[in-house]
């Protein structure tokens, strides 16, 4: 969904109330004695004065609003970086107060454009404007709310807590706990033979530059099936490709369609810009970013980083116990048709660390709470390539350590949590 979808919507629903709401003021005659006469206007001077007042109010709010949320967009773009600019962008509280108070204006010009005092007769739609007032009441209400909420939003640690709440949904459903039930991931395949069983040979080249935001797994693998072909895919969600470049390599016994290899390539989704939907190491790299910019010299505020990596800390952990799917795809009848590019525990954790580790280079508590990290994340590995994986970063981490740091104590302390690991 786009960011104007919402708002362009409550402004079309504003528009059909008025005039729905005017023909209803229209149709039914209210008497105007009592108690109702203090909430119904009855002078058509009055009526012009109100939503006159509310209308101007109302658009002199909207671009207030408009400058806020640039402000807030701004301060995210130069403190935490620019690729967090669309997460506040969808916020559907940010749309919601552009697009209701937009609405209250349309809606308050139409209503206005509707009262009749000339030539003896009077029209005045009562019931149209006391619903004017209404909204206005509840739009105050909806400013106070979208203040505190842009207020909270660009806190560094609302802002890293978000982030880490998208990447463990991703995890819940890219690597569930019970990932060796998925069909094919345990299965262990002499690849050559399979390979080699294919008499032809095609080449599947990008048709436009972009990165693969998303592959279709299933249906790749049921076209392939129904051609009885072998479909090796060498790129991963997340990767940039340049047209022309060779994205999968298709092994097939007879010749394919034109018409089929398109209907293949559209399963292979390009953009211009990456989406967290596969690539999971995208929202791993934002909080990262958030973490690099905490640790520049102009910046110099550890406790960003800190953060960065408890929450980076969490991610990984789960990943240290998770069971990866396995990179073939087998057909119904058991047979090899799909070989894709997946991510493993390595790739994932140098993606987390390798730059802030680079980063910290002379930052103390940075550098020793890196070890302390994979000192937790370590209690969780299951296999022996985790482990290994886990060694390779906190030797890494004790190198720049033993290079950077130069009070003894400290370097007593990045020893002793490093020994846990490397034991």
């Amino acid at each position: 969904m786009t960011f104007w979808f919402l708002p362009v919507l409550i402004i079309c629903l504003a528009v059909l109330l008025s005039i729905i709401l005017v023909i209803f003021d229209y149709s039914i005659m209210i008497p105007q004695d009592g108690w109702v006469s203090f909430f119904l206007v009855n002078d058509s001077d009055s009526a012009r004065s109100i939503l006159s007042t509310i209308s101007g109010a109302m658009i002199g709010v909207a671009g207030t609003v408009f400058s806020v949320t640039l402000v807030a967009l701004t301060l995210a773009s130069s403190q935490l970086g620019p690729r967090l600019i669309k997460n506040f962008m969808y916020v559907k509280l940010n749309q919601v107060v552009l697009g209701s108070y937009i609405a209250t204006y349309l809606y308050c010009l139409l209503v206005l454009n509707s009262i009749k005092d000339i030539d003896g007769q009077t029209f005045i739609p009562s019931i149209s404007i006391l619903v004017a007032i209404f909204a206005t009441i509840a739009n105050i209400i909806l400013l106070i709310t979208f203040i505190h909420q842009i207020a909270v939003s660009i806190q560094a640690d609302r802002v890293i807590s978000d982030i880490s709440d998208f990447i463990t949904n991703q995890l819940e459903t890219l690597f569930p706990e019970k990932m060796d039930e998925e069909k094919g991931s345990k299965a262990k395949i002499d690849v050559n033979p399979a390979i080699s069983a294919y008499q032809r040979q095609v080449s599947i080249k990008s048709p436009k530059s972009g990165y693969l935001q998303y592959l279709s797994l299933e249906v790749l693998v049921d076209l392939v099936s129904k051609q009885d072909s072998l479909l090796i895919v060498h790129h991963r969600p997340g990767s940039y490709l340049v047209q022309g470049i060779e994205i999968a390599e298709l092994l097939t016994h007879s010749k394919w369609e034109q018409e089929k290899i398109e209907k293949l390539l559209t399963q292979l989704i390009i953009g211009k810009t990456k989406t967290p939907q596969q690539d999971l190491e995208y929202p791993i790299h934002q909080m990262v970013e958030i973490a690099l910019r905490a640790l520049s010299p102009g910046v110099n505020d550890p406790y960003t980083a800190i953060t960065c990596i408890d929450n980076l800390t969490s991610i990984m952990s789960y990943l240290a116990q998770a069971k990866f799917p396995s990179k073939y795809r087998l057909d119904e009848e058991g047979q090899l048709r799909l070989i894709t590019n997946t991510l493993d525990f390595e790739g994932i954790l140098d993606a987390a660390f390798n730059q802030i580790r680079q980063f910290s280079a002379g930052s103390t508590a940075v550098i020793i709470r890196l070890m302390e990290a994979l000192t937790t994340i370590q209690k969780f590995t299951k296999t022996e390539d985790h482990k290994k994986a886990v060694i390779k970063q906190a030797k890494m981490v004790l190198s720049i350590g033993e290079q950077t740091i130069k009070e003894t104590n400290d370097i007593t302390d990045l020893k002793e949590r490093a020994k846990i690991i490397l034991k």
